[in-house]
């Protein structure tokens, strides 16, 4: 009887043991108890029951008793990004999107070394963006359309080597591109429409060699449209009309043979490069949908 009762106590032993260690640290559970308290969170559509253990918590995902994700897209938020986000030292994901958070971006989530996805698009954030990036290098994608947030792109931003996406879309930044965009090799979509850019464009957009989409459209840009674009042969998007552009003609030849869309203020461009079987408008996705671009 002693032999079969001691394997049994010795599972129960372990199974409470796990029960006990399988607990999100004190730091962590901090973090998201003041991310629930400064967005209302009794409020949220699927709220937390505080009772309840953390990984049973509404958009938070667990691995090795660590937050790696909290994706509370359209839950009704209302208030603030707390600077306690940065005790989510683990977190890899942030989707906050189509809520009501207000307020500015803090610096905080920039310190957020394993980050690879910041959804806070749809919000009334304010303010200018964040200006070191250099602890995030991990982020992979970054939206922020329909905001309230200005100024310029800043320089930093150029140590996000591994940026897939960047969406400031309808926004209202300012001032020119800034040279370190170039430093974004591995970027596929840049999207900035509907802000308040300006200047002519003297970046070397050919150095993102893997774009597919390049939404510029209504915005201040003069001078000559970006010939650079004829290095880039993956384009399948490309929007650059409502601006103030006075000549065309590096475009002319462009290398791509997958594009879809090409709108521009030049008729004769937008009648040459269009293909007549495809309707989408990127445009309609960056203003009012929540997806990215399926392959």
């Amino acid at each position: 009887m002693k032999r079969i009762l001691l394997p049994l106590k010795v599972l129960l032993f372990l199974l409470f043991t796990s029960v006990i260690y399988a607990q999100v640290s004190k730091e962590e559970k901090a973090a998201l108890l003041s991310l629930y308290n400064s967005t209302n969170g009794a409020g949220w559509t699927n709220s937390w029951d505080l009772k309840e253990q953390v990984s049973n918590w509404y958009g938070v995902q667990m691995v090795d008793n660590h937050v790696v994700s909290i994706n509370l897209h359209r839950n009704n938020l209302d208030g603030k990004i707390t600077k306690d986000i940065k005790g989510l030292k683990y977190l890899e994901e942030l989707n906050l999107a189509f809520n009501n958070i207000k307020g500015t971006i803090p610096e905080e989530i920039t310190k957020l070394e394993n980050l690879k996805v910041l959804k806070l698009e749809m919000n009334s954030l304010s303010g200018t963006l964040p200006e070191d990036y250099s602890k995030c290098n991990n982020l992979e994608e970054l939206t922020l359309f329909n905001n309230k947030l200005e100024g310029e792109i800043p320089s930093g931003i150029e140590d996000l080597e591994n940026l897939v996406l960047l969406n400031l879309s309808s926004n209202y930044f300012t001032g020119n591109l800034p040279k370190a965009i170039e430093s974004l090799t591995s970027l596929e979509q840049l999207e900035l429409f509907g802000n308040k850019f300006s200047g002519q464009i003297n970046i070397d957009l050919g150095k993102l060699s893997g774009l597919t989409s390049l939404v510029l459209a209504y915005n201040n840009f003069d001078g000559v449209a970006p010939e650079s674009l004829q290095n880039l042969t993956k384009l399948k998007f490309v929007q650059i009309q409502g601006n103030k552009f006075s000549s065309y003609k590096g475009l002319k030849h462009l290398q791509s043979e997958t594009l879809l869309t090409f709108d521009s203020d030049n008729d004769a461009l937008n009648l040459k490069y269009n293909n007549p079987r495809f309707s989408f408008s990127r445009l309609a996705d960056t203003k009012y949908e929540d997806k990215r671009i399926k392959e």
